[in-house]
């Protein structure tokens, strides 16, 4: 079988082409990641989508069958948590201290992800030092070559496709929560119907420092997602009041010396407090955003406590 019936349906033409369904877009996807389609038919297939916008079965499907090509791989986790933003905006990853925080209120947190077009002090990868032991993270070249190539497509197009957000709803942990971030706020409502139609039931999405799951303190957080299979959608109030940006070029953070007290931000605090208050709530480990920040906030200061009693 090629690719070419599925390119038909989505390219014949103004009004007879039209969206995929869910399975027909399972069994196309299974096909390019077979290596079983022509990579003239790739290129025609995610670039007809990118130009009409995809739709929530047409990700579903896709994700299913990249859960099918890679199954197994990863350890059962608590929460997921994708890492795919790209680009120079981005300053530290101070999500990634977040994530420390939740693995230490005791939930393994799987992080999986690549990141391109970003400076030394944005790598993620340069920090996973600083992860902790309840957090792992596992680079999409390593999980999944044949993914990566297709991710990679986007230097050949100049154009991000559709499976930027297959991989952030992918889940290779099969965790029982996951924690998006996006770029573009449309998403968010995109990704957790497509989350549903897969029968993922707790999710939390949220328009992120550069597409990351990262909460900027200083605005409100609108919240997409799944409690239960149930949609929802939650506004996370300010932690602070400060205009700045999430990331300014001027304020640069020292992970490690906030981490250890050497150095002390009170905006990097509570980006990465709110962040991983967020992450506690969809994990039910609080019943409210208000509540999961508080135990955030109890979490950072006695961070280097927990970390003597763990050791």
């Amino acid at each position: 079988m090629t690719l070419a019936p599925f390119v038909r349906i989505v390219a014949r033409g103004q009004g007879r082409a039209r969206a995929m369904t869910m399975a027909e877009a399972q069994d196309a996807m299974a096909l390019i990641l077979n290596g079983e389609a022509a990579p003239e038919a790739v290129g025609a297939l995610l670039m007809v989508m990118r130009l009409r916008g995809e739709t929530a079965e047409e990700i579903a499907g896709f994700t299913a069958a990249l859960r099918d090509h890679v199954d197994g791989q990863l350890p059962k986790a608590d929460l997921d948590w994708p890492s795919y933003a790209a680009g120079r905006s981005r300053g530290a990853p101070l999500f990634l201290l977040a994530a420390r925080l939740v693995g230490q209120a005791g939930y393994s947190v799987s992080m999986h992800g690549w990141n391109s077009h970003q400076s030394a002090d944005a790598s993620l990868r340069a920090a996973l030092d600083l992860a902790g032991p309840n957090v792992t993270y596992t680079p999409l070249e390593k999980l999944s070559p044949r993914a990566f190539d297709l991710l990679k497509l986007r230097d050949t197009f100049g154009l991000r496709s559709c499976f930027n957000t297959v991989l952030r709803m992918w889940n290779p942990s099969r965790a029982r929560a996951s924690v998006q971030g996006v770029f573009h706020p449309s998403y968010r409502s995109l990704q957790a119907q497509a989350a549903a139609l897969l029968g993922q039931d707790t999710l939390s999405i949220i328009k992120g420092g550069g597409g990351e799951f990262e909460r900027h303190p200083s605005k409100d957080t609108v919240i997409f997602g799944l409690r239960d299979g149930q949609h929802i959608t939650e506004t996370a109030e300010p932690l602070l009041h400060d205009t700045r940006k999430l990331h300014a070029a001027d304020k640069s953070v020292d992970l490690s010396a906030l981490w250890d007290g050497q150095t002390h931000d009170a905006f990097a605090t509570a980006t990465i407090t709110g962040t991983a208050a967020l992450a506690l709530w969809t994990l039910n480990a609080a019943p409210t955003p208000d509540a999961a920040n508080k135990m955030a906030c109890d979490l950072w200061d006695q961070r280097h406590q927990l970390e003597s009693l763990s050791a």
